[in-house]
């Protein structure tokens, strides 16, 4: 695993030296862009506006625009001496209760592992966060862009996660949410009774990306019929009807009637593949 960042976290007098690791993998599938009437491939290239001659990657560097066209050409030290401190700390400002960040602002997961000559003031501090049930607020600039962050604690690791600032959420003010609707109290119960029904405890190992697998499923079939059409079998529309009523009590009676015998997702792979076994 390759640090991204390397710097301190900061708090009063402290300084922790750390090295953050990206904590999220991608594993999108990947798809090019072809020509449609020979398959061959489509590249996109970096072309000078006046020259049109193809620009490689090592000559590409930024610049700032102003209004009238003209450009100042920016380097990565200029970056850096902005604010030394800013790209080289982060920086927390205070320390909240657990339950007062929205799930809304969290956007991009990293680990933090301290440097040599860090571990007990990073063990201090990971134990204390844990003790008082707290979380600390921070700034910190990772590749040129300063970032609002989160640290927190999961099992013996600090956790540094990328917040969002106040102005990038949308006002829900716009969202037309009906203030109240009667709902009666067998309505209620129902409801509560299915996600009763519905409630285990949270396992993401559990959890895949069955799109992508079933669209995996569909890029193999098609390569091993290359030229040839599919034979897909006819599935019944099941896009909902949208502004078509419903009876919500029927729905919420047949859906606790219909709920199997609780089981957790890994029981249900293994009963599957012993059926598919025998």
């Amino acid at each position: 695993m390759r640090s991204i960042w390397k710097g301190a976290i900061s708090f009063g007098l402290v300084n922790i030296p750390v090295s953050l690791f990206s904590a999220e993998e991608k594993n999108d599938l990947k798809f090019s862009y072809i020509d449609s009437r020979d398959e061959n491939k489509v590249r996109y290239k970096r072309v000078n506006e006046v020259t049109e001659e193809e620009v490689p990657w090592d000559k590409i560097v930024k610049a700032y625009e102003f209004e009238d066209g003209d450009y100042v050409v920016m380097t990565d030290e200029d970056f850096e001496k902005a604010d030394v401190a800013a790209s080289k700390t982060v920086d927390i400002e205070t320390f909240i209760n657990r339950d007062e960040l929205s799930l809304m602002y969290l956007e991009k997961p990293y680990y933090m592992a301290p440097i040599k000559g860090g571990e007990k003031p990073y063990i201090l501090l990971r134990d204390a966060l844990e003790k008082s049930g707290k979380i600390a607020i921070a700034r910190v600039v990772i590749r040129t862009k300063e970032h609002l962050a989160a640290i927190y604690t999961k099992d013996d690791v600090l956790i540094l996660n990328l917040i969002r600032f106040y102005e990038d959420i949308r006002t829900m003010e716009e969202l037309k949410i009906p203030q109240s609707i009667e709902i009666s109290r067998k309505e209620m119960e129902l409801a509560q009774s299915l996600i009763d029904g519905m409630t285990e405890k949270w396992n993401p190992e559990e959890y895949r990306d069955e799109f992508s697998d079933a669209l995996m499923e569909r890029i193999e079939a098609k390569s091993r019929k290359k030229g040839k059409e599919l034979d897909d079998e006819e599935t019944e529309d099941e896009t909902p009807t949208v502004g078509k009523v419903v009876d919500i009590m029927d729905l919420l009676k047949k859906s606790v009637e219909a709920q199997p015998k609780k089981t957790s997702k890994s029981s249900k792979k293994k009963d599957d593949q012993n059926a598919a076994a025998k």
